[in-house]
């Protein structure tokens, strides 16, 4: 057997050997990318099943939704209105304010009227 022969043999040897440990290493990987997504399958086929419970309102909802995204820009324009009437104005210098008033009026206190004094 001539060395060019016996070369060739190793080279073919070498690239079988090759050619094994790739597709051990690509095999591994493939059985590792599959049982993950087999267990994405299941949390996949898990929502699924809770999302057809949520289905049957989904009309509902996207009504409900419609009427409020209907109803924003009357709310936009009455806050704005809101907020116009409740801008701060600054009083100009030099204006004396009076003492403030209770908005209910006068306080009255049920602490005498409790030990039966009568302040009316």
């Amino acid at each position: 057997m001539s060395s060019l022969a016996l070369w060739t043999v190793l080279d073919v040897v070498a690239l079988i050997a090759g050619l094994a440990v790739y597709l051990f290493i690509v095999g591994t990987q493939l059985t590792k990318v599959a049982g993950t997504l087999e267990e994405a399958a299941d949390l996949v086929w898990e929502i699924k099943k809770d999302a057809e419970v949520i289905h049957g309102g989904l009309t509902q909802i996207n009504t409900t939704g419609g009427v409020v995204a209907g109803a924003l820009p009357l709310l936009y324009t009455m806050a704005e209105g809101i907020v116009v009437g409740a801008t701060y104005v600054p009083e100009p210098e030099g204006t004396e304010r009076p003492p403030a008033i209770p908005a209910m009026g006068t306080r009255r206190s049920r602490q005498m009227h409790g030990v039966g004094a009568n302040m009316d």
